[in-house]
């Protein structure tokens, strides 16, 4: 979402072992023989909220004071909901305070502490790096940010994880301000880097335009999103387009009511069929709305669409939970003990259809 709200150190695990990948190989093998290509993913239906709060402040902010990573009271509340996924919002700059340089450790342990935490109770973690495609306020692409800037960062970050199959690398959330030329470029240099780095884990690579699903089509500078997605490889054929799709007047998330609930699931829709054209697959990282009676409906009737068409969709993580939401109006975090009026409506959708173990098609 487009936000105006505001010591210890682990050894990275540089690369699964021989052992662990032999199983995985094997079933790429027999898999080919069905299918051209490298081996083909499904994944588990992801069905959450994201967790706010890690990414909060500025990039000097003190832990504790201008941002916060999830409690263990929200995180139980979380998997007592059946939520099989959560989505962690954290900042570039605080993990990395100069661009190719090295990690903070101590912000680092607060990540690993996080992951482990979250991953121990049985939920997936999707790491959202939540920075706009920026980095102290320039964009990449402007000379100051490169490519190869994004990709350092997850050649880094990857090997700290790689042998956690319930850890999920989102690229970048909400690129703005940039073509979509420019950031699919820099969205294959930072696949590549985390497939160079050891991991065969889900990545989620966003589109332009805050990424929302009512803007993959529009027309920019050198081509639409849908245009330039087009070309993203992978050679561990295990990603998805994210999307982003509020139900407001202007798709925001930013307004008391939802008057284009139907409209925002017409998006979807579009998107879909794209995917569907294109043998991709795709993940709902934001979408949210307030207690108001027409987002309540919009929000029941579009993870009611998200669950039916699982072939497309992995999941999806709604905005948004967090220990310091106070009165946010899209605020999922339990008030008084008691959940709202949100979560109420999506919590019978966390387990999906209460079968459904996978979702997504093998990706071509």
């Amino acid at each position: 979402m487009q936000q105006t709200h505001p010591t210890f150190h682990f050894s990275p695990l540089i690369r699964r072992s021989a052992a662990d990948r032999w199983p995985r190989l094997l079933g790429c093998f027999a898999v080919l023989f069905a299918l051209t290509g490298a081996c083909a993913h499904a994944a588990s239906c992801l069905r959450g909220v994201n967790v706010a709060g890690a990414e909060f402040g500025g990039p000097g902010a003190k832990h504790g004071e201008g941002y916060i990573y999830p409690s263990d009271s929200t995180l139980d509340w979380a998997a007592a909901h059946s939520m099989t996924a959560i989505r962690l919002p954290f900042r570039w700059e605080r993990l990395q305070p100069e661009l190719f340089g090295a990690f903070d450790p101590a912000e680092l342990a607060r990540l690993q502490v996080t992951v482990q935490a979250a991953t121990s109770r049985g939920m997936t973690i999707i790491l959202d790096l939540h920075n706009y495609a920026e980095y102290r306020g320039d964009r990449i692409g402007n000379g100051v940010v490169s490519a190869e800037a994004l990709g350092d960062f997850w050649r880094r970050l990857t090997p700290y994880f790689a042998s956690n199959d319930k850890v999920v690398l989102g690229l970048m959330n909400e690129p703005a301000d940039i073509s979509a030329k420019t950031w699919f470029d820099a969205a294959q240099v930072g696949l590549d880097a985390i497939r160079e780095a050891g991991s065969d884990q889900l990545v989620l690579v966003p589109g332009t335009i805050w990424t929302g699903a009512s803007h993959w089509f529009d027309p920019q500078e050198g081509g639409s999103n849908a245009e330039h997605a087009k070309a993203i490889r992978d050679p561990q054929n295990n990603f998805a387009f994210e999307v982003h799709q509020y139900l407001d007047e202007d798709y925001s998330g930013t307004h008391d009511s939802c008057p284009r609930a139907d409209d925002a699931i017409d998006a979807l829709k579009q998107v879909a069929a794209w995917m569907k054209e294109h043998g991709h697959r795709g993940f709902v990282g934001e979408f949210g709305g307030t207690a108001s009676p027409d987002c309540l409906q919009g929000l029941e009737d579009m993870v009611r669409y998200l669950n039916g068409d699982s072939e497309t969709w992995i999941g999806w993580t709604a905005w948004a939970a967090g220990d310091w939401w106070g009165n946010y109006p899209l605020s999922l975090q339990p008030l008084d003990g008691k959940d709202r009026p949100q979560m109420t409506v999506l919590a019978p959708f966390m387990a999906g259809d209460a079968s459904a173990g996978t979702c997504g098609k093998a990706a071509r």
